[in-house]
Formats: structure tokens, sequence, C-alpha cells
């Protein structure tokens, strides 16, 4: 059901927005499509229907596909034709793909569907529209599409699940087939007629509904990260006055200024920062992942803002093979290739494994007593006796370590498929699924160090820290004790986990300075 806070979205009267996908995807927001497309729609499946008797052969619609197409199909057979494309390429192995993916790339099927540009009939678009309103979600896998094509393997577990086969997850996560959850929830399997099971699979809907998630997650993570370094500025008796704003407009990257900003007004007001702020203070300058960090996080943003700019152009594209053009022609094409998608997938893994070498190099400098300007080793309760954070590094570093992996690039991969006929593929289905891998990975990075740097911050007492990095520990405090003995450490790493993933502690922190950006 939609809430005040995610109301429907309308298919059909425009472009879908990043924020629109996220709503229905992660959110179960409600689609609706609009009587315009709906229109639309009918409008050119008048076309296809035009072409069922032509003698000359129509991709899609008489003949077979990929390296198939030469064969002429007769109009007995085209019912079985659509049918046996998608359950042959419901083909996908290996563990099942998340229910936020599954409903992104539903609906962004459904949104090139309601762009007229198919050639299928409304009911097909109403059937994906009310699978999606009753949290029907096919089972899609790992493993099964090359980013060419369309993602095609994803896309056939779902169109297979609109004709009522196959598996499916209920909204409350329990499995099902797809008959019984259709039927339960009164919606009609579809029989698919001409070009419509081709329209259903031929998308980079996979992929760009992963990246649209992840832009979301990120543009969320990099004010973590301004946050979290603001608290590793102050903890470690580092200085705020290279962030300030001359000094950065020497320098005119948006992002970098909008992170150095965000550190200038979380670290504000820090009697911690006061404490040293004085002319015999030895420290000159500190340590690039200290003093470059707007650089570092601001050039992130602005590839994140990038990536955006891509998504957009694709949330407004019909992509299909072939299309119905806007005077009625069917034209093969090669839109389905999802190369300028895998490109910024692979960019923001690269990004985000930065941002989280940048993170633990603060982390680990806190734990370094030669380092760290008067904390105990590994601030911990009884250095020798006690390890402190000593292995909360090391899990971070893991996870670095695991980001660098992912950021080597899936785009420049290519396997030819179907017979040399698709001969060079863009892997950005692989692309999309490491990212989600290393959204995940930085947002534990970011996590380990907001839980150490409160730590370092507790131990600079009786100073006090910041009333905005105070409101961020008070926030880790409700679960997770200061300074003592050892304990048992991963559930406070977890708990820090789901602090930064809810937005809690971006919240705590915002709730002193207002909006960051």
């Amino acid at each position: 059901m939609s809430t005040p806070d995610h109301p429907a979205v309308t298919v059909g009267d425009g472009p879908l927005t990043i924020d629109h996908v996220v709503a229905v995807a992660r959110h179960d927001a409600r689609v609706v499509i609009s009587a315009a497309a709906v229109a639309r729609m009918a409008q050119t499946r008048a076309v296809i229907d035009g072409l069922a008797d032509d003698v000359e052969p129509h991709y899609g619609v008489s003949t077979g596909f990929g390296a198939l197409a030469t064969r002429h199909i007769p109009l007995e057979l085209r019912t079985q034709l659509q049918r046996s494309l998608v359950r042959s390429h419901a083909a996908g192995s290996g563990a099942e793909v998340e229910r936020e993916v599954v409903r992104g790339l539903m609906v962004l099927r459904l949104a090139t569907l309601a762009t007229g540009r198919t050639g299928i009939r409304p009911v097909v678009a109403q059937t994906y529209a009310a699978m999606l309103n009753a949290g029907i979600t096919p089972v899609v896998h790992e493993f099964g599409s090359l980013g060419c094509s369309g993602d095609l393997a994803p896309l056939a577990h779902c169109a297979l699940a609109a004709m009522g086969e196959g598996p499916v997850r209920l909204a409350d996560g329990t499995p099902s087939d797809a008959a019984s959850a259709l039927q339960d929830n009164g919606i009609e399997p579809v029989v698919l007629r001409e070009k419509e099971g081709l329209a259903l699979i031929n998308g980079t809907d996979g992929m760009l509904g992963m990246l649209c998630l992840a832009i979301s997650d990120l543009r969320g993570l990099l004010t973590v990260a301004d946050v979290t370094t603001a608290m590793s500025v102050e903890g470690l008796l580092g200085t705020d006055d290279v962030f300030a704003a001359d000094l950065q407009a020497l320098r005119p990257q948006p992002g970098q200024a909008l992170s150095a900003a965000n550190i200038r007004r979380v670290i504000a007001d820090s009697p911690i920062r006061h404490s040293h702020d004085t002319e015999d203070c030895p420290r000159v300058q500190d340590a690039y992942s200290l003093r470059c960090a707007p650089q570092v996080t601001g050039a992130a943003r602005d590839t994140v803002e990038h990536a955006a700019r891509i998504a957009a152009y694709e949330l407004a594209s019909a992509v299909d093979n072939p299309v119905v053009t806007l005077d009625g022609r069917v034209e093969s094409n090669g839109n389905f290739h999802g190369a300028p998608v895998a490109y910024v997938l692979d960019f923001l893994a690269i990004v985000a494994a930065d941002v989280a070498s940048m993170s633990e190099r603060r982390t680990d400098r806190f734990l370094d007593r030669s380092r760290s300007n008067g904390l105990p080793a590994f601030l911990a309760g009884d250095p020798g006796v006690d390890s402190g954070h000593m292995i909360a590094q090391y899990t971070q570093a893991a996870i670095v370590s695991e980001m660098k992996r992912l950021a080597a690039p899936a785009s420049v991969d290519s396997i030819p498929s179907s017979a040399m006929q698709e001969d060079h593929v863009s892997m950005g289905w692989s692309a999309a699924r490491k990212l989600r891998r290393s959204v995940d990975g930085l947002t534990r990075v970011l996590a380990i160090e907001l839980l150490t740097a409160a730590r370092g911050l507790d131990l600079r007492a009786p100073l006090q820290p910041s009333p905005a990095t105070g409101a961020v520990v008070a926030a880790l405090r409700e679960r997770v004790a200061g300074v003592g003995p050892d304990r048992f450490l991963a559930p406070e790493i977890e708990y820090a986990v789901q602090l930064v993933a809810s937005g809690r502690a971006l919240a705590a922190a915002e709730s002193v300075t207002g909006p960051l950006a």
C-alpha cells in the first residue's frame, strides 16, 4: 500500500525519476497506468495486428529470435512462439535476487511498455501493474543476463510469472507458484500474442533499476562520509581550517565544496577543536585522509551525479527491439545495448571503493598510538589486557580489500552469444550486481569509522565534542556502551551499520546542523 511518504506512482505521464523507482522497488508504492498510456498502447498495438498477415517478415512478430530470426513463423504458431520465447529465456541460475531489484526491474519494464513504442496490448502492462500492487515478486536468479538484448533471463522470469508459470514470492515473502498467486489476487494470467514476449524481455531494466537504487543509497552514504570525517578530524585533534570556503573555491569542483561545507557545519562549535586552536599547536597540516577528504568524497559526489544524468536519459527511453515508431513503422534497433548504464555502474564501484579506503585509513589512525595524538593503543580500556577496536579495523580492511576487487570493471568484458549474432555485450547486469555489494561494503566501512571515532571522542573527555558529532555519538550510545573492558564487538558493529543504513546517524547530525548537502 502507498503511504503519505510514498504516494502512488503514475506510469505513462512522462519519464519516471530515480525517486519513483526507489519508491516502488523499496517502499511498495502503488503503480497507476495513465489513461494516455493505455490509449498509446492500444494505438500501436493496432500496427502490430496489422502486420499479422503481412508476407514480409517482421522480427519478433512473424520470425524467430536472435540467430533464429530467419525462420518465418505461421499465424497458428505465433502464440506458441511468444510462450516458447519466455519459457526458454527464463534460464537464470544461482542465488535469488533481492525483492527490491525485481520490483525495480518490473516497474521500469512497465514504464517502457507505457510509452506505446513496444506494440503490446494494454492488458499486458495492466498485468504487470497488478502484480506490483499485489506484492507478487517473481523469483529471479543471479546469473542469466549479459546486459545486451536486454537483461534477458531476469526479465523472462518476470514475464513467465505474468503468464501464470514459475515460482514467485508473495508480499510477505512466502514462496508460491505464480498460478496460485495470480488467482488469489484476482489477476488473470496473460496469454502473449505477437511481439509481446519479446517486448517483455528486451530492456536494460534490471541494471537500470539497480543503478537507481545505488544512486539513492550513495547520495546518503557520501553525506554520512562527511559526518564521519568530521568526527575523525575532531577526535584526532585535526584542524578544520583546511575546509574553509575560500580555500575550496580555489578548486571549484562542486562536490568538493559541498563536502567541505558539510564537514565545517558538523564540526562547528567543538570544544575539542577549540582546545588546540592555539599558536603553540605543533601541527602544521594533517594527513591526507583527513585534509583531503572533501577532494575524494566530493569527487565521488560528482561521479554519482554524472551517473544520475545517465540514469535520467535511460529513464526517458523506450528500450525494445523492434519498436513501433511515432509514424507507425516497425523498426529494428540496438538501443537494448547496456553500455551507457554499464559504464557508470562500474564507475560508481570505483568511487565507493576509494571513499571506503580513505575511511579505513582514518580509522587506523585512531588505533595507532604514535599517530592518534594521545589516545590509548587501539582505543582499549586497558591496552594489553584489552584489544579495543583492533579487529574492527581488520574487518574494515577486509571489506575495503573486497571493494577494490569489485572495482575491477565488468563492462570491459564481452562473451559473444546467440551463434555470434550477439557478438558484443555490455555485462551491465554483472556491473550492477557487484555495485550492490560495494554499496553494502561502504555502509559497513563508514559504520566502523563512526563506531571508532565515537570512542575516540569519548576518550577526549572532559572535553566535549561538537553539538552535531555529540548527537551522533548519543544516537550510538543508545545501544552501544562507551569505553570499558572488551565486549562482544560484532553486535556493536552491526548496530552501527543499521544506524548508518537506516539514515538515523545522518538524522542525528542534522538535528543540530539542519539538512546537510
